[in-house]
């Protein structure tokens, strides 16, 4: 059969394939390795996957790559990404490290206001050109599928213009881009000490205006609404509204709970279909035997903890041990977590959460597309799937996780075409 391109002499093929669910417990082991692997690629998508010898027989192509004994494995898939943002916080980063305390931060108009402030100021055609740049570095690092979030503006002007950066780039940027739609952030300078003034326009005003103004089935995987449920963010009744209002306008959900304290917001996401509940430091045993017996992902961000200067990580270990599905997201943005690096958030995971790395590199593709909304059509090399491939130079893939601070990321190809 003739089919547009092949990649042959694959040390280790990793295909991390599924049963068409996120893996959880002891199959987030399994890599699916095929040892002397090949894949076969037409029209974008993955028609063959097998042994070097099985695809050499069964296929012809114009364009042949030779893998020379290295790893190929799916791209990474990044379920949770706030990189529409303008400005910088860099002076709050010294700040943190000669010991000012968040609130410290907060009170002389850093943190979040700071960039809230600066991305209101900024025009359209500035948030797409950062964002463009800032997808260009994940891409570098082997990111083939992208969630983006808004919640930076916290105003319906601004909250709209972040998403239509992000949509957009969704038409004009190679990769794969996820819009979650995140008014629910904090709570703006303007309503301070009246959330439930901005959750009744969030519900009443924003979230309707962007179902009708969008489809809530944009392609690939539609928009997501999410909400960050913590104390000094939004309660759970608060959070609630939010979430209920997106599901029944038809929006895809997620939401951030447990960062800091325990609000019972995990029970809540999952109870109403989240396809993700991201952050998880303080999940309950309760909740985490729901979220077991549930099919939503589970995200852990350890990016934000190393970050923080935090030894208190997320149980990723005992979310797995206990049969969650697990997620890790490098959760790139201005404050919290600077890093656009995959496989420095897998390095982490692994030394201060226990994943071995068969679990960590599963946890950022098949399960990060899970989380992603994805899960059937990316995040692993099985035919029929998007042929979002890397080559990584290694001939091990234990090494992506156990070397840090570089890029085993030789060559990434999306859809099928070289784009790094």
């Amino acid at each position: 059969m003739k089919c547009d391109l092949i990649i042959r002499g694959a040390g280790q093929l990793l295909t991390c394939a599924s049963d068409g669910a996120p893996k959880k417990g002891v199959r987030m082991l399994d890599l699916g390795i095929v040892d002397f692997g090949a894949v076969a690629i037409g029209s974008g998508k993955i028609v063959g996957v097998g042994s070097e010898e099985r695809i050499l027989q069964d296929f012809t192509a114009e364009e042949v790559v030779d893998a020379g004994g290295r790893v190929v494995m799916p791209g990474f898939v990044e379920c949770h990404t706030h990189i529409v943002f303008a400005g910088d916080r860099l002076g709050e980063f010294e700040l943190k490290i000669k010991g000012a305390e968040y609130l410290e931060i907060l009170a002389a108009g850093g943190g979040i206001l700071s960039t809230v402030k600066q991305t209101r100021d900024a025009d359209l055609e500035t948030l797409i050109r950062l964002t463009r740049e800032r997808l260009d570095k994940l891409a570098s690092f082997g990111v083939t599928s992208c969630e983006i979030k808004t919640g930076y503006g916290l105003d319906t002007e601004s909250e709209l213009k972040m998403l239509d950066a992000i949509l957009r780039l969704s038409t004009s940027h190679p990769l794969d881009i996820i819009p979650t739609f995140l008014p629910a952030h904090a709570v703006p300078p303007e309503y301070k000490g009246r959330a439930d003034e901005y959750v009744a326009l969030i519900c009443d005003e924003m979230l309707p205006m962007v179902a009708q103004r969008y489809s809530v089935d944009t392609p690939p995987a539609g928009i997501f609404v999410d909400v960050f449920c913590e104390k000094g963010a939004f309660g759970l009744e608060q959070s609630r509204k939010v979430l209920e209002k997106a599901k029944g306008l038809g929006f895809g959900l997620k939401a951030h709970v447990d960062e800091f304290t325990n609000l019972g917001g995990a029970r809540m996401a999952i109870e109403l279909g989240a396809v993700s509940i991201d952050h998880l430091d303080a999940i309950s045993e309760e909740e985490v035997a729901m979220l077991a017996g549930s099919e939503t992902v589970g995200v852990v961000t350890p990016t934000v903890n190393f970050n923080l200067g935090s030894n208190e990580f997320a149980d990723a270990r005992r979310l797995i041990d206990s049969g969650c599905a697990v997620a890790v997201s490098t959760d790139y943005n201005p404050g919290s977590a600077p890093c656009p690096s995959p496989q420095m958030a897998m390095a982490i995971a692994a030394r201060y959460q226990k994943l071995l790395p068969s679990e960590a590199i599963n946890a950022f593709t098949i399960n990060g597309a899970f989380a992603a909304g994805l899960g059937r059509s990316h995040g692993s090399l099985e035919a029929g799937k998007a042929a979002d491939v890397l080559i990584c130079d290694t001939k091990d893939y234990r090494e992506i996780v156990y070397e840090f601070g570089g890029n085993f990321v030789a060559e990434v190809f999306k859809a099928g075409v070289r784009i790094n």
